[in-house]
């Protein structure tokens, strides 16, 4: 076993889930990522954890809701309880195609979202981790060589993530202190409010109220939108290619939208519940180990010299203590490049300028 598929493993572990003796744990695994998860195992027996695994395949999915009708018994039971019974989730994601589910029909995969949102918030509601094996369907999608995209997604999981962790800490106290965030570039203009938010210092672990390895943003919950925004990196959303999606908010609602390819899917997002049609998150990517795009938002978020922006569910991490964000049975994330040309300021103050953030060098007032 390539000694970096037992490196990733004790990230995931004693970093990013802080799994210890005696934690129950659900782990859910792509058919790609049989090597990852034994290893996961092994460090889990070793913790003292007690394990049960699951297996997750887009092949699967699609057979089940292509053969459904589209009246879904409302959070079953037995899923619930697998997840309220869990302290540790963990999603160990890498399949064999990954436009599985292209043809299943969007209203029965909004009704299914809409039945199981218990279930999800149960499993949100562990300490959840999500995470990807390098798959050679992923790196076929990234466009790059088998080899080359193993080298890609180790650089941005296996992290010095304390001193990372450091660094974003800075943006956290910006956003925290800050009442209105503008983003501003050659076809973007769009204002939100974010007082009264807290943001999440998104570095990997759970410790931090981070879930995704890898990771490497500062994220809030938005609110009050208006203005436009036009989203130029490409990505796969429910298994269609998406391009230059545009989104015109007027208090704080999508009004109008459209894109160059498949703009249907996007209408399709927008239409799944009211909530859907305003953000639940704005995220401003941080991990430098992520250079190029890769149609995996899962990397294209965390990239230094992008923001993105969430139709739909927002995080409770966000919130104060007993207020309710945006609801929606949906969290679709969409993503501007920030690299040249473009200014994100807090409050009047840019705080990043053409990709780069005021404590680097290079930055310019």
């Amino acid at each position: 076993m390539d000694d970096r598929i037992r490196e990733h493993a004790e990230v995931l572990v004693d970093w990013s889930a802080r799994i210890e003796e005696g934690d129950d744990v659900v782990m859910a695994v792509s058919p790609g990522a049989h090597e990852l998860a034994v290893a996961t195992a092994k460090l889990l027996g070793e913790r003292g954890a007690n394990l049960v695994t699951t297996r997750a395949s887009g092949e699967i999915t699609r057979a089940y809701l292509r053969a459904h009708d589209d009246e879904f018994d409302p959070d079953p039971a037995h899923e619930l309880a697998l997840y309220e019974n869990a302290n540790v989730y963990l999603s160990l994601r890498g399949g064999h195609n990954t436009a599985a589910t292209a043809d299943v029909p969007a209203e029965r995969r909004q009704a299914h979202a809409r039945a199981t949102e218990g279930v999800r918030e149960a499993r949100m509601d562990t300490d959840w981790v999500s995470t990807v094996h390098p798959t050679r369907s992923l790196a076929q999608q990234a466009g790059m060589a088998y080899e080359e995209y193993q080298e890609f997604v180790y650089n941005a999981v296996l992290r010095d993530w304390e001193s990372l962790a450091e660094e974003m800490d800075r943006m956290k106290g910006l956003l925290d202190e800050g009442s209105e965030v503008r983003l501003v570039s050659a076809n973007t203009d769009l204002t939100m409010s974010i007082e009264g938010r807290t943001a999440v210092n998104s570095c990997a672990s759970v410790a931090y109220d981070s879930h995704n390895l890898p990771s490497g943003e500062v994220f809030t919950a938005p609110y009050d939108t208006s203005g436009h925004v036009e989203f130029d990196v490409p990505m796969t959303i429910h298994g269609k290619r998406v391009r230059d999606v545009s989104l015109t908010f007027e208090d704080g609602e999508v009004v109008e939208y459209d894109a160059a390819q498949n703009a249907d899917v996007i209408g399709d997002v927008l239409d799944t519940d009211e909530g859907a049609r305003r953000l639940g998150e704005l995220g401003i990517g941080m991990n430098r180990g992520i250079d190029r795009y890769t149609d995996n938002i899962l990397f294209d978020e965390k990239m230094g010299d992008t923001v993105h922006l969430a139709l739909g569910r927002a995080y409770d991490a966000n919130l104060p203590e007993g207020e309710a964000g945006n609801d929606s049975a949906v969290h679709v994330d969409l993503i501007t490049s920030v690299g040249g040309d473009s200014r994100l300021e807090i409050d009047g103050e840019v705080v990043q300028r053409d990709g780069q953030f005021r404590w680097e060098d290079g930055f310019e007032n």
